[in-house]
This record gives C-alpha cells, structure tokens and sequence, in this order.
C-alpha cells in the first residue's frame, strides 16, 4: 500500500489511503460511508452533530518560545503546552491506524509566489471532498512532484478528547502548532474548522513576507483591472454587493494583499444556506450541485430542500470550488485594490450611509470593525447591539491588532488606494422603532460610485461625532439620504442616538487596544 508520507506522522498502519480522489468518487464514498445522502441535485448533504459552527473556546495555539511574542495571546488565542499538544496528537494518529485515510494535497494562495502546500488527512470522506473544493486544487502534473508539504492537518471528528485527561475544555480540540507546521483537529465534525484554521495559519505566515492576510472579499473589474476589496461581518451584505454581474469575483472570503496586488488564499466558497432562494443569490442558489457539500440543510425524502428550515442551526453552509461561480476571475489574482470598502450594518441607524475614511480613519476602523445585531434576531436583545470583531475577522487573527493596522496604513500610504465605510443598515431611526432598511439598489449605487472614481472630488461634509467625512450627492442617490440627521424627524433623538454609539465605540477601543497610538485614537468617534 502506498502511503504516500503518512508515515512520516505516525500513520503507519492505514486499512487505506485515498489520495486527491475527484468529486464523484468522494461524493460516492460518503454516501456509501453513510457519512450523508444526496440531494435532488447531486450534492452531498450531511448533519455535523453537536458542533454545527466553529468552537473558539477549544481553539488553542501552541506557546513555544519561537511564536511566543508574535501572539496576541488572550481568550480568542488561547495557550496550549507542547507537552499537551504531542499527548492528544498521539491519541489522535492511534485512533486513525487501521482506518480509511482520505489525502488532499493542496495550495493556499493563488499567487505563486506566496502559496503554501497543506496536507489535509480526513478520516471522512465529505470532509476530503470540502476542503478538496476550498482549497486550490493542483494539476496532476503538480501533484506528481508536489513533494513535502509545507503544512499537514489531521482532521479526526471521531476522535472525542477528555477535559480531565487532555488538558483541553471539551471532547473537541483545535489546536495550531506554527512552529512543528501541524493543525490538529480532534472532536468536531464542522468543516470550517479546518478551513478557518488554515486561514489563521496563513494570517500568521503571510505578515513575514509583507503580505497583510485580510478576511475580505475581492473582485477586479475585467476591463480595466481594477480591483476592489469588501470586508463585513454577517449580514452587512459582503457576498452580496462582492457578486457585481459587471465585474469578476476574485474569492469571497480569505485575501492576501502583497506588493504585486491581491490574491485569492482559497479554491472555493463556503456560504450561508439559510433562508436560501434562487431570486436572491442565485449563484449560491446554482452551486449546490453534484461536487458540493452541504452541511445541515434539512431535506425531505425526495431530497429537497427548505433552505428555511433552522432546526439544526442557523449556520447551514454549503462548500464549493469557484469554478462553480460563472463568472470567477481563474487563476483568482487581481491589482493592487484601487478600493476598499468596509461595511457595517448599523441597526441605530445614524452612520451615514456611505463616508469616506482618511488613512488613520480607515486604520480605526479596521481594527474596530464595527456592525450590530438588529433587536430579536438573538433570545435577550430588545435593542440594538454592537458588535466589534477586530480587523472583520477576530477569530482568525493570532497577532497583535497594530501589526495587521500598521501593515494596512503602510498600503494605503504607498497605493494611495481609497477607503469607504459603507452602512448596509438603517436609516431615518433605529431598526428597533420601526425604521427601515437602507434599499439595495441604493446601496449598489453608493458602492458603484465609489468603484468608478465619481466620489473622489464631490463636496463632502465632516461628522462631527463620527469623525468621518460624507459626500453631499451620489450619483443614483437621493441627497437627502446621505445625512443621516437630515432623515430623522426627531433631529434630538438622533444626536442623542449618535453620541450613544459613538460612546460604545470608544468604550470599545480604549478597552481593547490600550496601546494603540495616539494618531489611530484620535480618527476615531469624539464623545463630548
């Protein structure tokens, strides 16, 4: 039996070893595995158990004196011995003797220059098949001389950890090792796990080689090359307003930014399927077919599905290559960002709905990345909630905040690329009275403007709370639309609302980044 290196871990002993097997043969394994059923539609459909989202509070980095004073250690980077990690690894490689291995040897990064080789070791098949699609897929040729990996993930959801014995929180484990090039995941049957640890891996990597890894989206205008970058966390309408028909989808998640311009890290796109229609996403909509995974969709027994259905969790996803996307930019590279555009969905309903940020702003704003709950979408939230994910991906980001904002102020002082905070939320109040939704097509016009160039040299108008500067007309907008005071009928309340958010903001940052310096601070919001 051809082990093809597995040894070289510890896995000596495999009943089989399936390497870079294709879509159909994954997708048929599965099913006969009983690891999931088919849909009407070809894909693979399965239930991941008790973990149907990322775990943070089992996700744990390995402190070794050669990473130590790299990490932003803290309850989102959590420690772990090398003593524990090598314990539960060891657990790990016996229990997969004997068992049929599934083997992805792949890429990250679409830039050759930057691309790192992951091994992936699944223990089941619709895991091989996910990550198979998520990352880049090497040609047959590059597969025969594809050599040593640089990075090797063991992934075994079978395997159940023991808090008392493991030295961990749960029968699940995550666990980075940067220094050994190891990703262990034990316990979870979710495939972001293996996704967004090799993201972090790369958020860790790429920053040694002037690259800053970003938790965005990408698309480049097939005409002139243009390239726009969108962060957002759920809900501000990132995959949404990154799917323009006119221009080409370069990925839709995971982005490095180097000094020949970006890059897709992945091979594919891993998208929310709840309350799913054609009408709304249809490219989503068409991408779940034969060669998809589909993760906790429920069917019925023709094999449809109801998108709506939330019974296992809000979190159903679908993973699929980008070749699935019609109009995906191959090999997924684009120009150095002419734009970049971050979105929040303000549910107080007193940010403008588009602004243009200076480069200490933006550099604010990045690490803030600032969106709100809407009340009742969670059990408890009567009012508007902010939520600050730092730099639009926390969870994903092992260094200090400054590092990632510094490598950002550093990009826009050398491209002179343009940064916009554009509110997909509220306007006129807040989402808890009443008021409603910035429109779409509104939105798509503010965005538009902003791509095209017809932003830089209108008059703008500074706010005076949020520090930011906003245009007084937009092509395709009503003006009126673009104070948000002017679209309160109660001009005191808003002032009242502002200076609330705005407090929160400031709570946020002077807790978080104590150490920031004073020039990032001061483009923030003024509380008087």
């Amino acid at each position: 039996m051809n082990l093809f290196g597995i040894d070289k871990i510890g896995i000596t002993n495999p009943k089989a070893v399936y390497r870079n097997l294709d879509p159909d043969t994954l997708t048929e394994k599965a099913v006969e595995r009983g690891e999931g059923r088919l849909s009407k539609t070809g894909a693979v459909v399965v239930t991941t158990g008790k973990y149907t989202g990322r775990s943070p509070k089992d996700r744990f980095i390995v402190d070794v004196p050669s990473v130590h004073d790299d990490i932003n250690w803290g309850s989102v980077n959590m420690p772990t011995t090398r003593e524990t990690y090598l314990a539960l690894r060891e657990k790990v490689v016996n229990y997969l003797q004997e068992k049929e291995i599934f083997l992805f040897d792949g890429y990250a990064g679409a830039d050759p220059k930057y691309t790192l080789k992951f091994r992936v070791i699944n223990e089941l098949a619709h895991q091989n098949l996910f990550i198979r699609n998520l990352l880049i897929r090497p040609t047959q040729e590059e597969l025969e001389t594809y050599g040593d990996p640089d990075f090797t993930v063991i992934a075994a959801p079978g395997f159940k950890c023991d808090p008392n014995v493991d030295g961990v929180n749960s029968e699940a484990a995550i666990m980075l090792d940067f220094e050994r090039k190891e990703i262990l995941i034990a316990g979870s049957g979710y495939c972001g796990e293996i996704k967004k640890s090799i993201f972090s891996t790369m958020n860790y990597m790429l920053t040694k080689r002037d690259v800053l890894p970003m938790h965005c989206s990408a698309n480049i205008d097939p005409k002139s090359g243009d390239t726009a970058v969108f962060f957002g966390l759920s809900g501000t309408g990132k995959t949404t307003l990154s799917a323009d028909a006119s221009r080409n989808l370069i990925g839709d998640d995971e982005h490095g930014w180097s000094p020949d311009g970006v890059f897709n890290i992945e091979g594919g796109c891993y998208a929310k399927c709840i309350n799913l229609s054609e009408e709304s996403e249809p490219v989503i909509y068409h991408a779940i077919k034969s060669g998809a995974v589909v993760e906790n969709v429920i069917m019925n027994d023709e094999g449809e599905f109801d998108f709506a259905d939330n019974s296992l969790t809000d979190n159903t996803r679908v993973g699929y290559p980008i070749e699935f996307v019609p109009n995906a930019q191959i090999p997924s590279t684009g120009g150095i960002p002419k734009v970049v555009i971050f979105l929040t969905a303000d549910a107080f309903g007193v940010l403008p709905p588009i602004s243009k940020l200076s480069r200490n702003a933006a550099m604010y704003h990045f690490v803030t990345g600032f969106t709100s709950k809407v009340a009742g979408t969670e059990r408890g939230i009567t009012e508007p909630t902010p939520t600050f994910s730092t730099l639009f991906g926390e969870p994903f980001m092992p260094m200090d905040p400054h590092v990632y904002a510094d490598m950002l102020g550093s990009k826009l002082d050398e491209y002179g690329t343009q940064v916009y905070l554009v509110n997909t939320g509220w306007s006129g109040g807040k989402a808890s009275d009443g008021a409603k939704r910035i429109k779409l097509k509104l939105t798509r016009a503010m965005v538009d403007a902003a791509l095209s160039g017809e932003l830089v040299d209108v008059e703008y108008k500074h706010h005076p709370v949020f520090n930011i500067d906003f245009p007084v007309e937009c092509p395709g907008v009503p003006s009126e639309i673009l104070n948000p005071r002017e679209m309160w009928a109660d001009r005191d309340a808003y002032d009242e609302t502002a200076a609330k958010l705005a407090g929160m903001f400031v709570e946020n940052f002077s807790k978080k980044y104590p150490d920031m310096p004073d020039y990032i601070v001061e483009a923030g919001p003024v509380v008087e």
